[in-house]
């Protein structure tokens, strides 16, 4: 079969003749005598396009075989017109090209290996075998496009084996009677490489990185090229205008009021939680005052409607910090119901595991806990005074049973 992407990566149609088609869980593989499709390999995906109207979204090589998989079968084996998706296509390349200018130099700069590569539609990925500084990387990527800038021409060789055993190459993937093809960027990079790339490095236009990570025991690198750096760069001056007319400022004191909001609203916030255990203070001594009596326990049973449910987890642990009391809470939110028992430790009544268990049917929830301290949620709204209620009249029988 003939590569007619590797004779010319810039070809966007042709002609060819149909094969061989197999059909496969209701799709169909096309084998053409002559491709421009470029199939998935090498951390590079496949071109789409089009095999006269049927349009092609993969394509793979197979046993030597290059693939192209349509929906709709041929009507008979005949010549076709092909396209392929050639925005997609130099979209692809350029990226491909900035990982080997990228790779290249954080190699020949700090000596991090590239190990994976994986070359996504929103962004590109390179994993190094060691962890460099984001400074490091912020020299390597001024670097790299010093690169792009200085138009450097980009070959493609397939040496001889003589010629072979000469280059400086440490892994040559070299299956049986296959030649090598070797992507050469002038004197940065030489590199075994199926993938397909622009003739110049001027063609990536920018690498930007826009995420670091750790991976394994070494470091992930997110990085964009070409058109996808140059939109996100234009995205991002768009937000940072947005952001500014917001914060009546101009772009280049974003930052600096953003900082200034950021250190207010902290502030507010601490004050917000001081005022709120200033209030939890007389909210608790309030309750405690008008708490329902059994001899000599307090209980306090209530429902909150759409209540903050963490605000009235903190409320309970400081009721029950008190000698002698006991909390049936419950606490509704949408179409949500969750009941928090608790009592002081000084209480061995009745276990609040054991009997928030027991209760919490009533709302067709689960839950459970400890002695002291028990909560869980269900669906059923309705029942929830019913679950409280219950939960009371156990508690009762088990204070004053002589009483009731």
């Amino acid at each position: 079969m003939e590569k007619l992407y590797y004779e010319n990566q810039y070809q966007t149609s042709f002609t060819a003749e149909i094969i061989n088609v197999i059909e496969k869980k209701n799709k169909y593989h096309i084998e053409l005598d002559k491709t421009c499709f470029y199939p998935e390999g090498g951390g590079q995906p496949s071109d789409t396009g089009y095999i006269n109207d049927a349009f092609v979204s993969f394509v793979y090589e197979e046993e030597g075989i290059i693939y192209h998989v349509v929906e709709i079968k041929p009507l008979k084996i005949h010549r076709v017109k092909c396209s392929i998706d050639f925005d997609k296509r130099y979209d692809y390349m350029k990226q491909h090209l900035g990982q080997h200018i990228l790779s290249a130099v954080i190699l020949n700069l700090f000596n991090a290996n590239t190990i994976g590569f994986h070359l996504g539609l929103n962004s590109t990925t390179i994993d190094l075998d060691k962890v460099i500084s984001s400074d490091d990387i912020n020299t390597a990527q001024k670097s790299a496009n010093e690169i792009v800038s200085n138009n450097i021409n980009v070959e493609v060789i397939y040496p001889t084996k003589s010629e072979l055993k000469k280059l400086s190459l440490k892994k040559i993937p070299l299956k049986a009677g296959e030649q090598v093809r070797i992507v050469k960027i002038g004197d940065i990079d030489i590199s075994p490489c199926g993938g397909v790339h622009p003739n110049s490095t001027i063609e990536v236009q920018l690498i930007k990185v826009i995420k670091l990570e750790k991976y394994k025991t070494g470091l992930r690198i997110e990085f964009l090229c070409g058109q996808r750096a140059v939109s996100d760069y234009i995205s991002k001056h768009e937000d940072i205008g947005k952001m500014s007319k917001l914060l009546s400022c101009n772009n280049s004191n974003v930052l600096s009021e953003v900082e200034r909001l950021s250190g207010e609203l902290n502030k507010a916030l601490t004050q917000k939680r001081a005022l709120k255990a200033q209030v939890a203070e007389y909210e608790v001594q309030n309750m405690l005052v008008s708490a329902q009596k059994i001899q000599d326990v307090k209980i306090l049973k209530c429902i909150y409607d759409n209540g903050d449910l963490k605000y009235i987890n903190t409320l309970a642990t400081k009721l029950v910090s008190n000698s002698k009391v006991i909390i049936l809470f419950g606490v509704t939110s949408n179409d949500k119901a969750n009941l928090l028992f608790m009592c002081s430790k000084d209480l061995n009544i009745i276990s609040m595991g054991d009997l928030l268990r027991d209760a919490i049917t009533l709302i067709d929830g689960k839950g459970g806990g400890s002695n002291f301290s028990a909560q869980g949620g269900g669906k059923n709204n309705n029942n929830l005074d019913s679950s409280l209620d219950y939960a009371y009249s156990k508690i009762k029988e088990s204070i004053s049973p002589i009483s009731n």
